[in-house]
């Protein structure tokens, strides 16, 4: 769908059909002062002249509603003719069901349009009516995992009609065919906070799978950002390092000669946790994050470096206050 349509056979200029004959066209006005003039086809003017023409008129009809579909096939991403569709389609009381079989086959040529997902919604919200919707997004999804307007249309059908009873299951396939995929792990996330709720149990078990996951490939940021976020909800612990079974995780993979970016970056949070709750030694924790932070700079993530020369600073600074109470607390004694 796009303006390259001049070498269709069988069409026929709006300007030539005997039925539109009664309508004056209405050429773009792009303004007095062009900078870069768009070359436009002629078939693509001849269509939004006609649809112009049209909506000035506030026309109601049928072949205003099949102007619209041709205007689309040319810019499917333009707002003003899905608005205007939109108007048609109630004034006139067409079919829904068939717009929605015609949008299906827009977003099918045009899955990452923002204008045909939101038409499609309208529609759905008009029929109260989403079973089709979570095939259509699991089609697009699919071809393209990581399709946003596709998870926000399925998201929403989720959320505003309960649809989340099978959800889970498709989420877990996803990140079954591949862990890395950032946007199955969001929906995981979605499913729990908005169904499946974070009751103790649960948050167990999403810490279990999240750590499964991430024994399978450590090497995968996805999997560590979802084992943050369940944390927030662990009334056993707080934060990152409140959690014994994690934190043996964690230690556990080091002592084995992981050194994942995000490994690296997670005992730094256990570590700066621990030095604001002051549970353990404060000067131990901050030695060992500056460590942390240095090799990450130096080796496992060099493309941060900056950020890890400024975090390695500020745990410098609490090493040396440290150091100095402890030395003020010797001459005390």
């Amino acid at each position: 769908m796009s303006d390259s349509g001049d070498s269709d056979v069988a069409w026929t200029y709006y300007k030539d059909r005997p039925e539109w004959s009664d309508v004056t066209p209405v050429p773009e006005d792009e303004g007095p002062n062009l900078v870069v003039v768009i070359a436009h086809s002629e078939k693509f003017v001849d269509v939004y002249d006609y649809f112009r023409a049209v909506l000035k008129n506030n026309e109601r009809s049928e072949r205003a509603l099949h102007l619209t579909k041709d205007a689309v096939e040319l810019n499917p991403a333009n707002y003003t003719v899905w608005q205007y569709r939109r108007d048609l389609l109630k004034a006139l009381g067409t079919d829904l069901r068939q717009e929605l079989d015609y949008v299906e086959v827009v977003i099918k040529n045009s899955p990452k349009n923002y204008q045909v997902w939101h038409h499609r919604r309208v529609l759905v919200e008009w029929l109260q009516d989403p079973s089709q919707e979570l095939e259509l997004t699991r089609d697009a999804l699919m071809q393209d995992p990581k399709n946003y307007h596709a998870w926000q249309h399925r998201q929403w059908a989720i959320k505003t009609f309960g649809l989340y009873e099978k959800e889970m299951d498709f989420v877990d396939h996803l990140i079954t065919d591949d862990v890395r995929n950032n946007s199955a792990w969001n929906q995981r996330y979605f499913v729990m906070n908005n169904y499946l709720g974070w009751s103790d149990l649960n948050v167990q078990k999403e810490i279990c799978y999240a750590l499964e996951k991430i024994k399978f490939i450590k090497n995968n940021e996805s999997a560590w950002n979802y084992l943050r976020g369940v944390l927030i909800h662990d009334k056993r612990g707080e934060g990152v390092s409140g959690n014994g079974v994690v934190t043996s995780f964690c230690e556990e993979l080091y002592k084995n000669k992981c050194r994942s970016p995000y490994l690296l970056a997670f005992l730094i949070d256990i570590c700066n946790e621990a030095i604001k709750k002051e549970e353990t030694s404060c000067l131990h924790n901050a030695t060992r994050a500056i460590e942390l932070c240095q090799a990450l700079a130096g080796k496992y993530d060099k493309i941060r470096s900056k950020y890890w020369n400024y975090m390695a600073e500020k745990f410098k600074k609490i090493q040396q206050e440290e150091s100095n109470k402890d030395k003020e607390k010797t001459v005390d004694e």
